[in-house]
């Protein structure tokens, strides 16, 4: 599948690659150029490949409270933003989301690519008995501009109504004019926005944006700046049989009001009385070497854990990488690389500390 925006990928030079059954650029002349721009201007992605799904009804916030682990009651205003993940029954993560609330009635989940088609067979099986109308939204496209100049370039460029107020949108906020949503959300620990709009208007908006200075990036730079961020990455950091406990995103399960029978809370519960198994964190290799996704990782000859997302950090200019491993592994541990055991550093996440004007998380 094509973007609204794919040609524009192809005159710009863009390298296309399949991506979850659609073609998007890579990069375009250079991924570390695309990465810092983001970091220290501003950047845009494409992001259209994601899909926008409109419920409405009265049925909507009850079926999102049972669908979503993290609370739909914490929207208390129209305009605000959610993230969550949706679990199975087990626990494990079908998929983590955004939802904006746009009307008293009225919400839109954003879910990944990769994901859209089960998410959207999940909740059509989850909304029986349930007052909603589900409308999957294939006609918008989706803009995401990132950077600590971001707002400020695309106040120029969007339509009057929309740019008046995205210098003051607070983050995980969400504005609307017609069929335009502007949301103050991103994927790269930057300050930033992001803009679904109809698929019409993406090819005038994104010349607008390169008019005034906002360096067109591909997947490459966006995985970095996740990667850099500590953002899990759906389908590596987190799984069907990966709980949000044991992804990092304890702080996305809003266990009050206690009478919430999410899907998957029974699960969770009896996974927290017991105690993780398994914990994510972030791994920092001094000296040169390539951390790739699913290398082993040991500690006094046992294996602790595995790499999840691994990558070079144009930022910190070494290899980094998020894991799960066994609790209490302590500050460090070791990986095999070219028949060699390398001694990989425990730290904090985020590997670079987010803007402090940005949203905190987005897929």
């Amino acid at each position: 599948m094509k973007t609204a925006l794919y040609e524009e990928h192809l005159a710009a030079g863009g390298r296309i690659v399949p991506f979850a059954g659609w073609q998007l650029p890579l990069q375009y002349r250079s991924q570390l150029a695309e990465h810092h721009a983001v970091r220290q201007n501003a950047g845009m992605f494409d992001v259209s490949h994601m899909l926008g799904i409109d419920l409405e009804g009265e049925g909507a916030a009850p079926l999102l409270s049972r669908l979503l682990a993290n609370d739909v009651g914490r929207l208390q205003q129209v305009g605000k933003a959610l993230y969550s993940c949706m679990l199975n029954p087990e626990g494990g993560v079908l998929d983590d989301l955004l939802l904006y609330r746009l009307a008293e009635q009225r919400y839109r989940l954003v879910v990944n690519a990769a994901t859209a088609e089960r998410d959207l067979h999940w909740i059509e099986q989850q909304r029986v008995g349930y007052p909603v109308t589900l409308t999957p939204r294939r006609d918008l496209a989706m803009i995401a501009v990132q950077g600590p100049h971001a707002r400020n370039k695309g106040a120029k460029v969007l339509p009057p109504k929309l740019a008046e107020g995205l210098l003051q949108l607070a983050p995980f906020h969400a504005q609307e004019a017609g069929e335009w949503l502007l949301a103050r959300t991103g994927y790269t620990g930057e300050d930033g926005f992001e803009v679904m709009l109809p698929a019409a208007a993406a090819v005038p908006l994104w010349r607008s944006l390169q008019a005034v200075g906002v360096v067109a990036c591909g997947l490459g730079a966006r995985d970095t700046l996740r990667l850099e961020a500590g953002l899990n990455l759906n389908g590596h950091d987190m799984d069907e049989k990966t709980s949000p406990l044991e992804s990092g995103l304890g702080w996305t399960v809003a266990w009050e009001p206690a009478e919430r029978d999410f899907i998957g809370r029974s699960a969770l519960e009896q996974q927290r009385q017991r105690g993780l198994h398994r914990q994510r964190v972030g791994l920092l290799l001094e000296g040169r070497g390539v951390l790739r996704n699913s290398l082993p990782l040991w500690k006094d000859g046992q294996q602790i854990g595995v790499i999840t997302s691994g990558g070079y950090s144009p930022t910190l200019n070494c290899a980094i990488a998020l894991a799960r491993v066994a609790p209490e592994s302590g500050d460090s541990c070791s990986v095999e690389l070219r028949g060699q055991q390398r001694l990989l550093r425990i730290v904090r996440l985020p590997f670079v500390p987010f803007n402090r004007d940005s949203a905190p998380i987005r897929q």
